[in-house]
């Protein structure tokens, strides 16, 4: 079975660990552990976000005073770079030789026009109270938004049009390999006038880019591992119900927030309409049960 799973925030940083390098591989042994039967007995390919620490990177190069700040794109680069690595060498670790594992930085192009060059929502980075958020505004010029209790760097997520390119992906699993793409949604490029291509300052987000990458590998099935059970119907109320199995039509008739919940359904809806295959949403730590439908929240297709 070829599966794309889409690691959340912990498979590397849980809320309110530092962002120490530490930490960082200590989660990614943790998910290495979780994954490693998925990883020997099935097709696999993973991506993984990069919000904290691409923005803990804005704030060290925009302290760095003798040279401009690098953009986005150049920044996301790196951070799947530094991520992947870290992602392939636990699982190395735990795989053992038999089953390879490689890393590939993916361009994937979005349009300039995108409307959230204008009002942006993507968080990235560190949080802060409104006193500091405030000081880096005043400071910097950045944009924040409330994000719980706290604030949060905001900066464009322009929806993904394709990956750039699919080839190497489908050679790599054809010849047995794990494959970590797509890491923090990708690194985003346009089309110019003259039909090269460039980067540009955005950060999209990795499950809307899980998802399109899912579909144009035909994926059997599709899962987003995150740090919650599963889809909860009135989440955070004394009335919240773990949604255990429902159609992507169901799914569509309900609302979530935007901030968090709302990009991976609205990801898992696309590839469940697109290929009529199933997909999912649960915990990293629970994911060989959610794998065989033991847990988490499994969305169907509509019946005809």
């Amino acid at each position: 079975m070829k599966s794309v799973i889409a690691l959340g925030g912990n498979a590397l940083m849980q809320r309110g660990q530092p962002l120490s390098i530490s930490v960082q591989r200590e989660n990614a042994r943790m998910a290495a552990c979780a994954l490693a039967g998925i990883a020997r007995k099935h097709q696999l390919v993973l991506t993984h976000g990069n919000g904290p620490q691409v923005g803990l990177l804005a704030m060290q190069s925009q302290a760095f005073k003798q040279a401009s700040p690098y953009p986005f794109d150049i920044m996301g680069a790196a951070t799947e770079g530094m991520i992947g690595y870290i992602l392939e060498q636990e699982l190395g670790n735990v795989l053992g030789r038999d089953v390879p594992v490689a890393t590939l930085l993916t361009r994937v192009e979005v349009d300039p026009n995108d409307p959230e060059f204008t009002s942006p929502s993507k968080y990235i980075g560190p949080h802060f109270d409104e006193a500091q958020a405030q000081a880096l505004i005043d400071q910097y010029g950045w944009t924040f938004k409330k994000d719980g209790p706290t604030w949060r760097r905001v900066i464009a997520s322009p929806h993904p049009l394709r990956i750039l390119w699919h080839r190497p992906i489908r050679w790599l699993l054809d010849n047995g390999a794990v494959i970590i793409c797509g890491g923090g949604g990708g690194i985003p490029v346009i089309s110019t006038p003259d039909g090269s291509l460039e980067g540009i300052d955005a950060v999209i987000d990795k499950d809307r880019v899980s998802s399109l990458l899912a579909v144009h590998l035909a994926a059997d099935l599709f899962i987003i591992a995150t740090d919650v059970p599963g889809i909860y119907e009135n989440y955070g109320t004394p009335q919240q119900k773990l949604l255990t199995s429902l159609t992507a039509g169901e799914l569509q008739q309900k609302e979530f927030s935007k901030g968090s919940m709302g990009p991976k359904v609205e990801a898992i809806i696309n590839f469940v309409q697109k290929t009529g295959r199933p997909a999912a949403i649960g915990c990293l730590s629970e994911i060989e049960k959610v794998i065989a439908r033991q847990a988490g929240t499994w969305i169907m297709p509509d019946a005809n």
